[in-house]
């Protein structure tokens, strides 16, 4: 049974013949936070950067931290593989420096850490309580003690943040390198895929476990054991483990989740797998490290022993080892196989159960198409996947109103990064009610203007593009004047004092060939629609080459963190927010020949010209 420590209790970490000292330290927030261990000698000293392991340098020998900041955190610790003079292994927390980020911990909920082992089973757990104005905090401590290793909760806050307590940890240089790890989580901002909300159950509705294996009966599908694990030499030639789900599995359902609405179940159901899928690969992954980190240690003592450096007994030790790292690594196979069988046949009924602000431009929903009367949940922008399987794509959706901007990289191909741009103003305005959502367009020296033929034939794009400098200015005055008015209405608390000329529907804003046409006043402009806008019901879609845009240096580093960098090609840079697992993002892409765009969007404009909007 999992002991629940209180500051100050330590409690023995298990060891055994098999992973011996191979844990997970699982840390859930209520707000994302960074993640740092440190590694100390017998008084706690840490030597130097080399032996803290954050998000801009996240592994060392034995330990893995993830490389942004997150609500959720998985740290993989190997104690039998640190160096011998490391005694001491700090796990350190902190709020980035972040907008929308609290303040202090102290009005958050308590965080909260769990020792594990691999496989999930918790043997240790801590909330950290009492916290007020701290923004740092040293969660807990695993030291080792007469050859045995124990784990300590701390619970020690830093209301100086980071750099205070990367001093207390005896590092001089603790500024500058609280500095580099808060600038390496700002820029995974970038590149990071945000997690929805954890979905609301009904009242009297009994809480889920917050980890386990991959069950079908959701809420959450962490309920039920896996099936006994299947070695790969199980497995008939010509019937691959991954081709169906295991004998005895739940049928996989749509809609199989929480929530109050097929919509919401859908939702939620797709970010199940999604968290599924980056779980059961990072269990995968790490499994195969120790298989690897184990038989170099094993091969590293027969080499040290010039007993059983040469000769038929050390080939046959030297067999053994290898022998049984492909044993671990066939055992964790089967496993992922298994879970990944699981959600295949979950996504073949998940895919086509999709309303179409969540489907693909393929699907067949799209051909029924109406107006919708009320704003979805969320949107779908493109598709996910992972090495170990690229052929089971998971939906990304983004929660409606934005949250943040798209930056759609055109680097690789501007005309497809422009043409990826009109198709996700098209499934925008499709996804809102009539005259609920308007899209304006920069396009300075008109080389958008063939893949803005949807918008503009259509009569969905009510304004013609803005060219020119003259015209860059003028729309992007107009676009934060209206933040202006609004913000002051609403701080006010007078919402009917806006003048009645003003559009209130929520605004998306085409930049192409962005920094072309743009001056240092239009540039500060910009970046302050990325910042102010979303709140207010304007959204940016940047369509630019980051290289580009390098000119005007550092001034735009800030614009380019602050939005969510999808790409005209797929590419592996996004991040989900439990492992770090680096997704390969693909754009939704109109099937060639099709007309599905054009349609939907001149079903748009005849719904506003019904109604007069």
């Amino acid at each position: 049974m999992a002991a629940e420590l209180v500051r100050g209790q330590n409690h023995p970490l298990p060891a055994g013949p098999e992973g011996a000292g191979r844990l997970e330290i699982r840390v859930t927030a209520g707000t994302p936070v960074v993640a740092v261990a440190t590694l100390g000698d017998e008084q706690g000293r840490v030597s130097g950067t080399e032996s803290i392991a954050h998000p801009g340098s996240p592994h060392l020998p034995g330990l893995e931290v993830s490389q942004q900041a997150a609500a959720s955190h998985r740290l993989a610790v190997d104690l039998g593989a640190l160096s011998e003079d490391v005694h001491r292994v700090h796990v350190l927390l902190a709020l980035p420096p972040a907008a929308g980020v609290p303040a202090s911990f102290g009005v958050v909920a308590a965080p909260h850490v769990a020792v594990t082992t691999p496989d999930g089973a918790e043997v240790a757990g801590f909330t950290i309580t009492g916290l007020g104005p701290e923004t740092a905090v040293v969660a807990v401590e695993l030291y080792r003690r007469q050859g045995a290793w124990k784990v300590r909760a701390v619970g020690q806050g830093y209301a100086g943040g980071l750099s205070a307590m990367l001093l207390d940890q005896g590092l001089p240089e603790a500024a500058g390198l609280a500095a580099a790890i808060h600038d390496a989580v700002a820029t995974g901002l970038a590149r990071s895929v945000t997690p929805p909300p954890r979905p609301q159950q009904p009242a009297g509705a009994p809480s889920p476990p917050a980890d386990g294996p991959i069950s079908y009966q959701h809420p959450r599908r962490h309920t039920a054991p896996p099936p006994q694990a299947r070695r790969a030499s199980d497995t008939p030639a010509g019937h691959p483990a991954d081709s169906a789900p295991p004998a005895g599995a739940p049928q996989p359902v749509a809609g199989d989740a929480s929530g109050w609405t097929m919509e919401e179940r859908l939702y939620n159901q797709v970010w199940g797998m999604f968290e599924d899928l980056a779980r059961t690969t990072a269990s995968y992954r790490s499994s195969v490290d120790f298989a690897e980190s184990r038989l170099d240690q094993e091969l590293d003592r027969l080499l040290a022993d010039p007993r059983t450096r040469v000769g038929p007994a050390a080939d046959a030790a030297r067999d053994q080892a290898r022998a049984k790292q492909a044993d671990l690594t066939d055992q964790a196979r089967a496993v992922l196989d298994r879970d990944l069988a699981q959600l295949r046949a979950e996504s073949e009924v998940v895919e086509p159960a999709l309303p179409p602000p969540y489907a693909g431009w393929e699907s067949p929903v799209w051909h029924g198409y109406t107006v919708p009367m009320e704003v979805p949940m969320a949107v779908r922008l493109g598709n996910l996947h992972l090495p170990e399987t690229p052929e089971l794509r998971i939906p990304l959706l983004v929660r409606l109103p934005l949250e943040r901007g798209l930056w759609i990289d055109s680097s690789q191909d501007r005309r497809v990064a422009m043409e990826i741009a009109v198709t996700i103003a098209a499934r925008l305005l499709a996804s809102y009610p009539v005259g609920d959502f308007s899209v304006h367009v920069i396009d300075p020296a008109g080389t958008g203007a063939t893949a803005l033929t949807p918008l503009t034939s259509s009569g969905t794009l009510r304004v013609p593009p803005a060219a020119g400098a003259a015209g860059v200015a003028a729309l992007i005055g107009r676009m934060t004047e209206r933040v202006d008015l609004v913000q002051m209405a609403m701080r006010a608390g007078a919402p009917d004092s806006l003048p009645v000329d003003l559009d209130t529907a929520e605004q998306l804003l085409i930049v192409n060939d962005f920094p072309y046409g743009f001056d240092d006043r239009t540039v500060n402009q910009l970046r302050y629609l990325a910042d102010e806008g979303p709140s207010v019901g304007v959204h940016l879609l940047m369509v630019a080459d980051r290289d580009d845009a390098r000119a005007y240096g550092p001034v735009l580093d800030p614009l380019w963190r602050s939005l969510m960098r999808l790409t005209s090609t797929p590419e592996d840079h996004l991040a989900d927010p439990w492992v770090g697992h680096a997704w390969t993002y693909e754009p939704l892409l109109v099937p060639p020949g099709s007309q599905v765009v054009p349609q939907v969007l001149r079903q748009v404009a005849a719904a506003r010209q019904a109604f007069g909007r």
